[in-house]
């Protein structure tokens, strides 16, 4: 099944390039499930976000239209993501991920920095994934992909239960961090400037789930209260997309959600995300 937003066959022809990857192997959750999402965010994306009369079929769009050639590629496995990653950048073409654990996240930075040097990378996530004393898991993401990113103009968002090691190393490293209580407070139009003038000019958005509040996203594998609000999770995300090389949505756990709203809100999230490409 493809997501719905693919609108061409033709993997040529395509700007953007949809894949799944259905592993969640590096995952230290005691909720499983993540590998579920890429089938799960497709199928309810065809449910939700299509109309059908007769044998019409139309797409709920975002309000802007949607104006890029989108290809889905499908699933892939774990060990295919280097492999497939270098061919969709190495096209010129802008890879948009489905996980999976946070842990993939990694393996797609290591290869979109082969073609652009170091990237700025934009974390949404509750946890900074800041852990450097075990590496190769989900919580050691963004410790893992420090070679391959700029992070003086990186930034973390949405983070509010990080680890003292990982407390640490935020404050060893002078990375930036926005909390959800730093947008209650500023405004989101005062956070996105922020965020807007912090990145260079070649980002890569990596969105781990259980940064919006688990009201509005209650089926990830690690979630915690007090977090972004879906509004503002998506206005902070439409605002980095002209800058973009590379997007990941991870963390979705299917086997957790209520009435699929995770599954169906990450579908929204890709449109969005698409359509101010």
């Amino acid at each position: 099944m493809k997501i719905c937003w693919a609108n061409t066959d033709n993997f040529d022809e395509a700007e953007i390039v949809i894949v799944g990857i259905p592993d969640e192997s590096k995952s230290h959750s005691l909720r499983k499930g993540t590998s579920e999402a890429p089938h799960k965010i497709r199928e309810i994306s065809s449910i939700r976000d299509t109309y059908k009369r007769g044998n019409n079929i139309s797409l709920g769009l975002p309000f802007s239209g949607i104006n890029k050639k989108v290809y889905d590629y499908g699933n892939i496995e774990r060990s295919e993501v280097t492999k497939v990653i270098d061919k969709i950048v190495s096209k010129s073409k802008i890879p948009l991920a489905i996980g999976g654990d946070h842990s993939i996240s990694a393996e797609i930075i290591k290869s979109v920095s082969k073609k652009h040097g170091q990237i700025s990378l934009v974390y949404f996530d509750a946890h900074p994934d800041f852990i450097g004393s075990v590496q190769g898991y989900y919580g050691s993401v963004f410790h893992d992909v420090l070679p391959f990113i700029d992070i003086k103009s990186s930034i973390q968002i949405g983070v509010r239960t990080p680890e003292q090691e990982e407390i640490n190393n935020i404050k060893k490293y002078d990375l930036t961090v926005i909390t959800p209580f730093d947008i209650a407070k500023n405004g989101i139009t005062k956070v996105e400037e922020t965020i807007l003038n912090k990145i260079g000019t070649s980002v890569y958005v990596s969105f781990d789930m259980d940064a919006i509040d688990p009201a509005y996203a209650p089926g990830v594998s690690v979630p915690v209260p007090l977090g972004l609000r879906n509004t503002e999770a998506i206005i902070l995300l439409k605002s980095l997309m002209k800058k973009v090389v590379g997007l990941d949505i991870m963390e979705v756990c299917p086997n957790y959600d209520i009435k699929d709203r995770t599954s169906h809100l990450a579908s929204r999230m890709i449109a969005e995300a698409i359509s101010s490409f």
